[in-house]
């Protein structure tokens, strides 16, 4: 950044304070948050599976109706403002997350860095790691639960 020029945006203004199309931008488009979880009761431990929502492209990781999402999944969940700290599930990586618990953006999330194929390039999003729901038995969801964070 050159010496008088300003402060991005998610530096200067909490997440409360963004635009609508502000808060759109921070979205980094890794697909984490559009995969199927998977909470073990006895410890309360959120499980990510290898199964995405069927509105997810799994090669852009971007969802295919994003307007209109909740008219086709009633259960998908609304990041908002007020919402994020709610969450536990969203990734340590995700954008909405770190600015929220006071970290900066990473230098592959694509405001940062200026392309939005860094993210993937860096091995953060789900691209070739995951498998749509439409193609699997969603009553065998645990087969799916990662052994690890993607």
């Amino acid at each position: 950044m050159k010496k008088n020029e300003p402060k991005p945006f998610w530096e200067v203004k909490s997440l409360n304070e963004m635009t609508r199309h502000e808060w759109e931008l921070l979205c980094d488009g890794c697909g984490r948050c559009c995969l199927h979880k998977l909470e073990i009761e006895e410890t309360g431990e959120v499980r990510y599976t290898s199964v995405a929502c069927r509105l997810l492209d799994t090669e852009t990781c971007r969802c295919n109706q994003y307007n209109e999402r909740k008219k086709t999944v009633p259960d998908c969940l609304l990041l908002e403002p007020d919402t994020v700290k709610l969450y536990r599930w969203l990734p340590l990586t995700c954008a909405y997350r770190r600015l929220s618990e006071g970290n900066r953006l990473e230098w592959w999330h694509p405001l940062v860095s200026g392309d939005s194929e860094t993210v993937h390039n860096a091995g953060i999003s789900v691209r070739d790691k995951i498998i749509s729901e439409q193609w699997i038995n969603m009553n065998n969801l645990e087969a799916y639960i990662m052994d690890c964070d993607i």
